[in-house]
């Protein structure tokens, strides 16, 4: 009996040192420490660094051409010789267009290249075409754009018009030149000082303002293949000598 007693006592402190001993794993080893070191075969992922999301993307660099001239005509001249009665989205009054893109043109140091041969469709999709309406108002301007010049650019139709728009936005205008309440008198000259002061690193030899009628046409800026403003001499002698140029207003 005695020895009965004993073995019970002597499962209870076995059970009890169990039960206040540390939890082991099989084979009696602990889990192991995690560790912080990447493995050949673990990807790593690494957080973009603080303000990346604000820079600027590369934009694709064309072939076959020297430079970039970046034409914004002013829409209220040209809406008066060929469009009075405002029936076009590019004229229509309720949408007030100042200065809009004509085209982006890739151009030689002497003359130019036009209707090249591309892989791409003559035609730009009205899907493709819409998202531009906000700077060039005109499926017929898109696609004849497309196919003098932007079949020259040596990219396709996507990354054209990508570069296109980036090229406007590399351009700030002032304000006296967005909206223009009445007709106004000025010359090439104050509108380029207007534009070169709004424009840091922009210089009066690297555009050039044409006139047509008495009035103010067209800006045209020169850009390098990755959209730095650059000189362009060519461009700059054409400009308009007129001393005197009316500005229409906007609708």
């Amino acid at each position: 009996m005695s020895g009965f007693r004993g073995m019970i006592a002597l499962a209870s402190l076995l059970a009890l040192a169990a039960c206040s001993g540390e939890e082991k794993t099989p084979q009696g080893k602990k889990d192991p420490p995690v560790s912080n070191t990447t493995t050949a075969n673990t990807p790593i992922i690494s957080k973009p660094a603080t303000g990346t999301r604000q820079m600027t993307q590369a934009v694709p660099i064309g072939s076959g051409f020297d430079f970039y001239v970046l034409s914004l005509s002013w829409s209220p001249s040209w809406c008066l010789d060929n469009d009075p009665s405002g029936r076009s989205m590019q004229c229509d009054p309720d949408n007030n267009h100042g200065f809009i893109v004509h085209g982006l043109w890739p151009q030689n140091e002497q003359g130019y290249p036009e209707f090249c041969r591309s892989r791409e469709s003559d035609r730009v999709p009205e899907a493709l075409g819409r998202t531009l309406f906000d700077i060039m108002p005109s499926m017929g301007l898109i696609g004849h754009e497309w196919r003098k010049h932007g079949s020259c650019s040596g990219l396709g139709q996507k990354d054209y018009f990508a570069v296109l728009r980036a090229a406007r936005e590399k351009v700030a205008i002032p304000p006296a030149l967005q909206s223009v309440g009445s007709n106004r008198k000025t010359n090439a000259a104050d509108i380029e000082t207007a534009l070169t002061s709004a424009n840091p690193g922009l210089q009066r030899d690297a555009l050039t303002v044409t006139c047509a009628s008495g009035r103010v046409d067209e800006v045209r800026i020169c850009f390098n293949k990755d959209l730095s403003f650059r000189t362009c001499g060519e461009i700059d002698r054409a400009g308009c000598k007129v001393k005197s140029l009316s500005l229409p207003p906007t609708p």
